[in-house]
């Protein structure tokens, strides 16, 4: 499709009881900005793909590249035209095609990060350029989306994504996280996400920019209340378990880079949302899932807090007379995550998510997700279909509180893990939305 600016001239129409208004009919350069949204679209799902075929989300790559891709399609769209601020403290100059700006920095990007799909990115940036009319405005474009691309990696380099950090194991007490290899299926000694806490973010100011508060005492009320719930219906074939619970359960078991990314790509096609709009809600929908790992692992590694499969079977040593122990006990899904379990690190990427989704969208649209499959167990556990594969909600805030609860009824969390990583990632996506890639003033 051809795309320069066609100007209509002469055409009137009449609206209204015997008024007349003159309206112009939208020009292909205006179009091309839906046609821009959808390329965002399907970059995003092309590169998530590559990702998870690639470690299944069980390292920061992923998520860390799809953000970069959008960082720099923003950066490059606001180049063109300054809608919004940059992300980078100087507006990068530059001009020409909007959707080759994209396509650029979108190819420069993804081949950077998984240079073995280059063949499969490959393909998808012809598919886009085709739709672009050879000239001038072409090539700048491409040359400006490479240029944003260099530029954002260029801000990243060192930012410890795929650190290592050693972690300190602590002789067995009450409420300390222990280990569990049988029950995670990882090695001896193993523990997940250390790294993690290291790593820089991509809007806070450290790893421990938010901290939530303790988690309850083990010889306290609330604790006893949170480990009579967990041990009730987070356990195997749970009598008191309902079937709705179960199903929310298993159903919230995807990664949410994975999830959330796929109900933007469904949201941003519903909204007819515009290029440059569509450019900053993936942009700040990844930076706060990427910050909301980094921040809750901090905050998993402070507290080293044990997990209900410890805390069940091994309660006749915790010093709380009302916590009777179940040496044999299970829970859901028979399987437990190795690292330490306050905040919820699910919890708090959903609330990130679903926060930035509501301040962009509006709180209260009303949505319906789907989820087609997730493993049976732990990660590398046969995959399991969904039935029904989807879950309706009446505001982001309401699912990304599911999402949290949904580690009780697993049995891999506490509530109150669960309600702090919701108040934990609800802050960070305020964080961003507040803070980040504002609207540019006139």
């Amino acid at each position: 499709m051809q795309r320069f600016s066609i100007l209509i001239v002469g055409l009137l129409w009449f609206v209204g009881c015997g008024s007349a208004g003159q309206t112009e009919r939208p020009t292909e350069e205006q179009d091309a900005n839906r046609i821009g949204a959808e390329v965002l679209v399907a970059w995003n799902e092309r590169v998530l793909a590559v990702a998870e075929a690639e470690d299944g989300f069980l390292t920061l790559k992923g998520l860390r590249t799809v953000t970069l891709l959008h960082l720099a399609a923003h950066e490059a769209l606001n180049a063109i035209e300054p809608r919004y601020a940059p992300y980078l403290p100087e507006r990068l100059p530059g001009r020409g095609d909007p959707l080759a700006a994209v396509v650029g920095a979108a190819h420069a990007i993804a081949v950077g990060q998984y240079p073995g799909a280059a063949e499969s990115f490959g393909v998808e940036r012809d598919r886009w350029l085709a739709e672009i009319a050879e000239g001038s405005a072409k090539a700048e474009g491409l040359a400006l989306g490479v240029a944003a691309a260099e530029r954002v990696l260029a801000a990243r380099q060192g930012d410890g994504w795929d650190g290592e950090a050693e972690y300190q194991w602590h002789p067995m007490g009450p409420g300390v996280y222990a280990e569990f290899a049988e029950h995670s299926g990882t090695p001896e000694g193993f523990v997940f996400g250390a790294g993690w806490a290291a790593a820089r973010p991509f809007l806070l100011d450290s790893p421990s920019h938010f901290r939530a508060p303790p988690p309850p005492e083990i010889a306290s009320e609330a604790y006893t209340r949170a480990y009579r719930e967990v041990k009730a219906v987070g356990r195997f074939a749970s009598p008191s378990r309902t079937a709705d619970q179960t199903h929310l359960a298993l159903w919230w078991k995807d990664f949410a880079e994975n999830s959330h990314n796929r109900l933007a790509r469904q949201l941003v096609i519903e909204e007819g949302m515009e290029l440059w709009d569509a450019a900053r809600l993936f942009a700040l929908l990844n930076m706060s899932l990427y910050d909301a790992y980094i921040n809750v692992f901090e905050n998993k590694f402070l507290y080293n807090h044990w997990r209900p499969y410890t805390a069940i079977r091994w309660a006749a040593h915790d010093g709380n007379p009302d916590t009777e122990p179940d040496p044999e006990w299970n829970n859901t899904h028979r399987h437990t995550y190795a690292f330490p379990s306050y905040p919820s690190a699910h919890g708090t990427a959903c609330a990130a998510g679903m926060t930035v989704l509501a301040r962009v969208l509006g709180p209260d649209r009303p949505f319906t997700m789907t989820t087609a499959e997730v493993a049976e167990a732990g990660p590398f556990s046969a995959k399991m279909r969904m039935d029904p594969p989807t879950r309706s909600f009446d505001s982001f805030a309401a699912a990304a509180m599911e999402c949290a609860l949904s580690r009780v009824y697993l049995g891999i969390h506490f509530r109150y893990d669960s309600v702090a990583g919701n108040d934990l990632g609800t802050r960070i996506g305020e964080f961003a939305v507040q803070g980040f890639l504002q609207p540019s003033r006139p």
